[in-house]
């Protein structure tokens, strides 16, 4: 049996589960993790969709209340939550006729930690 230390995940800020993009360098598979969910908001129909979900009283959206907000066909309107879904920002579950959809706050959270400028360090401020 190891006796390794379990580190837990978002005690220690950004830093603690994955590097931003201003303290080092991504590697290849970050990367190409993080290109697949800025593709997928690099629509502004998918921008606007999944601001629509986030932003839904009790989290969630059925299929039928996204359609008329855009002049798209339907089909149109559910390749873009298919990108959206296969990027890792929503998830979806069927009742009925119907598919209702959610956001998925990990991945929005995980971009924000990647996005975010690590704060200046204690002798830096004393300087500043």
């Amino acid at each position: 049996m190891s006796k390794q230390e379990l580190v837990v995940l978002g005690q220690d800020g950004a830093e603690g589960c994955c590097p931003t993009l201003l303290t080092a360098p991504l590697d290849e598979g970050q990367s190409v993790e993080l290109a697949k969910v800025f593709k997928a908001l690099g629509d502004p129909v998918r921008l606007r969709l999944l601001s629509m979900i986030a932003t839904r009283q009790g989290g969630e959206i059925c299929v039928c209340d996204l359609t008329p907000a855009f002049d798209l066909s339907q089909p149109t309107i559910s390749h873009h939550l298919k990108l959206l879904k296969q990027a890792g920002l929503i998830d979806s579950e069927r009742r009925g006729t119907w598919v209702y959809y959610r956001l998925l706050p990990e991945t929005t959270d995980k971009l924000a930690a990647v996005l975010t400028r690590p704060a200046p360090a204690a002798s830096a401020e004393a300087a500043s």
